[in-house]
């Protein structure tokens, strides 16, 4: 799957793109229908030590599906909106199965 990795207002190190488009890969196994999937990369000026940003959005026929998530690290990010997408299209796939 081709995976549109951009960061914002830094420049993201080849490892984590790397390891970001290994997490995203392993969604081709749960829909196979997949066309390709963004992911956008912020980091915000707070305080906080949750100031990553990872959002995801993929694209699938006829509609797309975009899961936000803000963490300590990207790493974590990428794991939870993973594990969030994985569930959103395995639904998605047991709707399409229903209704054959």
């Amino acid at each position: 799957m081709k995976v549109n990795t951009q960061s914002v207002n830094f420049n993201a190190d080849q490892k984590l793109i790397q390891f970001i488009q290994k997490r995203m890969d392993k969604l081709d196994m749960y829909y196979d229908k997949v066309i390709k999937s963004d992911v956008f990369l912020k980091v915000e000026n707070t305080s906080d030590k949750e100031n990553k940003i990872f959002e995801a959005k993929v694209s699938v026929p006829g509609d797309s599906l975009i899961v936000k998530k803000q963490c300590k690290t990207f790493e974590e990010g990428a794991d939870m909106a993973v594990a969030s997408l994985q569930r959103q299209l395995k639904k998605r796939k047991e709707k399409l199965r229903a209704h054959l």
